[in-house]
């Protein structure tokens, strides 16, 4: 039986107010890939942030064993000496720097002072080649996708010397093939003697890679799983996860459509700065009302373009096309018409782009309809604490409480403040980004159940998914998209991973 080269006892971290973590256990063997799976909010990223430094000694009670020996970090630069690299979800690079300066940066190749560019160039090729990335060491980061992006991460570990690496939702925000890619890679590195601890909401990705799995739950560790040895399924996972049993992965739904009150005709959106290409192309949908509405297709498709310059052309150059809302075409030509005529955007990025983090619960729902509880100019609290109250309670926000700052909540319950935010504009038409990117099972069941209460009020959803299962388990309609245009669609009692994928195959070949 191989050694234990990492074992934390007793770990409990206190936030005011919440504890954390709770006398938490963990073992991780050398040349292992250990995974750590929970609810968003379990603990998993905070255990973490203890053992890697970014929560120092002294911040915590409980001891770190690293190869038999005690360790007190007192920052993430400790660790890693040791090499312990943790790579977080929200990617730490930067974007206009080189792939060479950003693997190096904080640990630059230098004699006397002076940077070794050679070397840097070097090293940096010998890194990219061991990762299986094929760019230049001096391909500005703002240049490449997201999953090529990993990939440097994954580099810059390496070029640390690492020993544990630590990664936390590393395929959250990639397509199916480039998850396969960096799960292939992780397990490259274990043959390579790395030890790896994975923590991921993708269950399948995880039961196929791991070899243990440690299930957190309200800051406790319920259980570790030899995936050797230990009758493992997903659902054995999940009940471990939640504490009960999940039935169904998508809530049922018995749908009452009724007529089109949103259509979007002969669309056309030209790249903002790549001003020849054009990302949607003479694009025709509509949604009907109390109907989920899903647009499939591979990363790069045009599916958000296509959201985000419907909602008050929020993006793209050269917009062309009409716009319908029961059967009266509308002038949305910003994001405060597009609000007036009944139009919400839940976001793929809600750090970015959809939540202020350093405000409370309270100021981020209310924030995109103030009108609702304002009077010349003025807003009355007591409607707002009201409404926050509200809408807390009805989408079950686990929170200490609406005055609760927003980027201390986990990734689950801040994607139901921005559900809570656009709900509070009392919209006729959402359209919705990746609104389960990022966040447990448990999570994303009370979302679809969102969604579904939603469309039960006859509400039309536009539903923008990478994950198929998703799409074929919450929309009565797909439509299929690839390269800004869309190639059909298809009824959900039609559809099938198989059929979306043959028809998005179909077209790459006509091309």
């Amino acid at each position: 039986m191989a050694e234990t080269i990492l074992e934390m006892k007793k770990i409990t971290k206190t936030f005011p107010g919440v504890k954390a973590l709770n006398n938490v256990n963990l073992k991780v063997r050398q040349g292992e890939i250990h995974a750590l799976v929970g609810e968003n909010g379990a603990g998993k990223s905070t255990l973490m942030k203890v053992l890697s430094g970014v929560y120092p000694h002294g911040s915590y009670t409980g001891d770190i064993l690293f190869h038999n020996k005690l360790c007190e970090f007192k920052d993430i630069k400790q660790s890693e000496r040791l090499g312990i690299v943790i790579i977080h979800q929200e990617l730490a690079l930067i974007p206009f720097l080189s792939i060479a300066e950003n693997i190096f940066l904080g640990n630059e190749r230098s004699n006397y002072g002076i940077v070794d560019w050679n070397e840097t160039t070097r090293r940096t090729t010998e890194l990219l080649k061991k990762v299986g990335l094929n760019e230049s060491p001096k391909t500005l980061i703002a240049n490449i996708g997201v999953g090529k992006q990993q990939l440097v991460e994954i580099a810059k570990a390496l070029s640390k010397e690492v020993k544990l690496l630590i990664l936390d939702e590393p395929t959250a925000a990639l397509n199916e093939d480039d998850s396969q890619n960096l799960i292939d890679l992780i397990a490259e590195l274990k043959s390579q003697g790395i030890t790896s601890i994975l923590i991921s909401h993708k269950l399948n990705e995880i039961s196929k890679i791991a070899d243990s799995i440690t299930i957190i739950r309200d800051g406790t560790c319920i259980e570790t799983l030899d995936t050797k040895n230990d009758n493992i399924t997903v659902d054995k996972i999940i009940k471990g996860m939640v504490g009960r049993d999940l039935v169904h992965r998508y809530p049922p739904r018995e749908a009452e459509i009724g007529e089109i009150n949103f259509e979007v005709k002969n669309w056309t959106v030209y790249h903002p700065i790549s001003s020849g290409r054009k990302v949607c192309d003479n694009v025709n949908i509509n949604v009907r009302k109390g109907e989920v509405v899903g647009i499939a297709g591979l990363m790069g498709a045009g599916r958000t373009e296509l959201a985000m310059s419907i909602f008050g052309k929020s993006y793209g150059k050269k917009i062309s096309g009409q716009i319908y809302k029961d059967g009266q075409e509308i002038n949305i030509n910003n994001v405060n018409k597009a609000i007036k005529n009944g139009l919400a955007y839940v976001t793929e990025d809600r750090k970015e782009f959809g939540l202020i983090l350093i405000d409370h619960i309270k100021a981020n729902i209310s924030l995109a309809n103030l009108k609702r509880i304002s009077k010349g100019g003025i807003v009355n609290e007591n409607e707002e604490i009201v409404h926050s109250e509200n809408l807390r309670s009805k989408l079950n926000i686990k929170c200490s409480g609406i005055l609760q700052q927003t980027g201390n909540l986990s990734g689950g319950n801040q994607q139901k403040v921005v559900l809570s935010k656009w709900i509070f504009t009392e919209p006729d038409i959402l359209i919705m980004d990746e609104p389960t990117r990022g966040i447990d099972v448990g999570a994303k069941y009370e979302i679809y159940t969102i969604i579904n209460q939603l469309a039960t009020e006859g509400k039309g959803i536009l539903l923008i998914s990478s994950e198929l299962p998703e799409l074929l388990g919450m929309c009565d309609r797909i439509y299929v998209m690839n390269d800004g245009k869309v190639l059909g669609e298809i009824s959900a009692k039609e559809a099938s991973q198989e059929k979306i994928m043959e028809m998005i195959m179909k077209q790459g070949q006509e091309v």
